[in-house]
């Protein structure tokens, strides 16, 4: 009983952690937000508009108001579920996040898996081939993979086969213009095209699909491919490792029986990084290929000083990397019972 006490009373504390952690973040984006941009009204406002305009579209946005004011009124509104309301798409944020969500996930989903399950055999055959020429060769492409900004990797694959090559299709999006979205049922138009028949809209989804996709996911191998290679390699060198060696046991049981569970727990760390930069919409990824993702939402925010969107884009990503990292601690304890909650 006093361990399922001591248990519940860690898991609360963490989720009071949590909640600071997400209150520090939306505080910190409210008046921040504010002091790059102090009267976006110029955005939306004629330069010719006399002064009782420009205060009319400041009382329409709330902006006319003490900055303490708005923030109390805003931290009342997020208790009740309100996000706000854009100013530039005039609809609630709330409702923009959600009709965005759809290809964000498509998007994020696709490349986590291909990343993930790309980076983890690199990082394997990279340890076990110690020095030979698929070590060298991985290890080439991840220190690419690292330095190389997601915007340029994007930027290049379109020159060469858009621009160079005319085989891949350009930038406008999830599906080219004159096809129209299948009907909805998982929100991923390549499989809703799959479910409905629609073969030919399933294809140019993927053919729409398969540049953003492989920048992202090149952005999440290349971390992964890292740290399961370092991983590994000091599994490989523990004296356990050696002892099995000397016994016989074959290399193969060596290596994904003994050595690669120890390659978990640090890859899980990694993962949850890597889940929370690419369900948090890739802003770059999605900026450059015109990507109808919240990250290409919360670009649009930013150059139109758009205070609630940009706000509740933050939001949404705090609570995303929290949520994540909450389930990080619970999934630890299950997989290494020296870790306790």
């Amino acid at each position: 009983m006093s361990a399922l006490f001591g248990r519940s009373r860690s898991v609360l504390s963490r989720l009071v952690g949590a909640l600071v952690v997400v209150l520090g973040v939306v505080t910190l984006t409210f008046f921040l937000a504010r002091v790059v941009s102090p009267d976006p009204t110029n955005l939306y406002v004629s330069p010719q508009a006399d002064q009782a305009t420009r205060d009319q579209v400041r009382a329409m946005m709330g902006l006319d108001k003490p900055v303490l004011e708005q923030y109390v009124t805003y931290l009342g509104q997020l208790v009740r579920g309100d996000l706000g309301t854009s100013f530039s798409t005039g609809q609630p944020v709330r409702d923009d996040l959600l009709s965005r969500l759809p290809a964000t996930l498509e998007l994020a989903t696709y490349s986590l898996i291909i990343g993930t399950l790309v980076g983890v055999v690199v990082g394997i055959v990279g340890a076990v081939r110690r020095g030979g020429i698929l070590d060298h060769t991985g290890r080439f492409v991840t220190v690419a993979g690292l330095a190389l900004p997601q915007f340029f990797v994007g930027l290049m694959l379109l020159w060469i086969f858009f621009v160079v090559l005319g085989i891949a299709p350009g930038p406008v999006g999830r599906l080219p213009v004159g096809l129209v979205d299948p009907p909805q049922t998982t929100g991923f138009v390549v499989i809703d095209a799959l479910l409905s028949g629609q073969w030919a809209v399933a294809g140019a989804a993927l053919q729409q699909l398969a540049l953003p996709l492989i920048t992202l996911a090149f952005a999440i191998f290349a971390p992964i491919a890292r740290t399961v290679r370092t991983a590994m390699l000091e599994a490989l060198d523990a004296d356990y490792v050696r002892t099995a060696t000397a016994m016989g046991l074959p290399q193969r049981t060596i290596h994904y029986r003994y050595a690669l569970k120890n390659v978990l727990l640090p890859v899980l760390t990694m993962l949850a990084g890597v889940i929370g930069f690419a369900f948090s919409g890739a802003v770059l990824v999605e900026g450059v290929f015109a990507w109808p993702g919240i990250g290409q939402y919360a670009l649009d925010a930013i150059q139109q000083s758009d205070f609630a969107a940009i706000q509740g884009f933050v939001l949404y990503a705090a609570v995303l990397y929290v949520v994540v990292y909450l389930l990080l601690d619970l999934l630890y304890a299950r997989v290494d019972p020296r870790v306790r909650l």
